[in-house]
Order: C-alpha cells, then structure tokens, then sequence
C-alpha cells in the first residue's frame, strides 16, 4: 500500500476498509498523526550510516522525495544523517513530486552537475522513471520496499545493489 504518497495509501486503507475517504478529513487526520509517529518504527537500513560517510569525501548528497519537506527533514535529524546532505527536496516544494524530474533537475543545477555525472539512488518504479526523465543513471536497492514494482522496468544500464557497501562500486 505505501510508496506513491500519503492521499494514494489513505485511500487505499480505507477502500480496504470498505469506507469512503473524505480527502479533506481523513488525508489532513492521516498527515496529523504520521507526524506525531515519523520516528516511531524508522530505521536506517544495516551500513548505511556507514556507506554515507565512506561517499561524503567523494560526492554531494541530496534527497528526493516524494514525503512532505517538513516530516523528511524532521526525519533526518531523528536519524542523524542531515549533514550528509547538502539539498533536501520534498514532494511538497515547488519542484513538484517524481516521477517529474523538476526536483532532480533542480538538485543538478544547484550542483553545477551535469547528467553524467549524477546518479539517482533508489528503490521503486517512480525512482526508476525519474532518472530516465532527466537522462541520469539509476541504481536501485533491492532491499527496498519499492524495489519489486521496479524490477520489471529494468534493463542491462541499470544498477542494482542488494546491501549499502555495494553503492560505491555500483553508482559510477
């Protein structure tokens, strides 16, 4: 159910449910109590803290995300991982939400990064089409929850890690 935005798994909860959605009630009671929980059941994956201090001498960090600005920064702080990343954008900002590259496009120029040299890491099917939007390379974890609706989008170019170590080697 998770993984294309908090209206899309609001309704189909409810629709699971057998209850109508009322957008206006129940997204604005879902986003109210998500924000009181962000940290309750949030982990970094196993390495990770560690393959981001193993890429933070060779390159800039950025997040993409398609969760609101406020509950991804308040995200990274309880993770205390936000000084790893130079531009955080939320799905929320005037950037517009993935699969439109608007955000990554963005995060390029700010970079002064040209398409080559920038690489979209991921898990999911809007991760994959985001980076083809914008003519940059992807590598995808298959470790994460949205890796099974990407996998059949794949071809050969595509890079896919099964555990954090694996980034370095597989993101040039």
């Amino acid at each position: 159910m998770v993984g294309e935005g908090a209206a899309l798994l609001v309704r189909r909860a409810l629709a699971a449910a057998g209850v109508t959605l009322d957008v206006a009630r129940d997204l604005r009671r879902f986003l109210e109590l998500y924000d009181e929980r962000l940290l309750a059941h949030t982990a970094l994956y196993a390495g990770t803290r560690e393959m981001l201090d193993a890429l933070l001498p060779l390159a800039r960090l950025a997040v993409l995300t398609n969760k609101p600005q406020h509950h991804t920064e308040r995200i990274l702080q309880g993770l205390d991982i936000e000084r790893c990343f130079q531009w955080v954008v939320g799905g929320d900002t005037p950037h517009g939400r993935k699969p439109d590259p608007a955000g990554l496009r963005y995060v390029m120029s700010s970079a002064g990064a040209t398409a080559d040299e920038t690489r979209l890491i991921g898990d999911s099917a809007i991760d994959l089409r985001t980076a083809r939007a914008a003519g940059v390379r992807c590598c995808l974890a298959r470790y994460g929850f949205g890796f099974p609706s990407a996998e059949p989008l794949l071809t050969p170019e595509d890079r896919v890690i099964d555990h954090p170590k694996q980034l370095l080697a597989a993101a040039t």
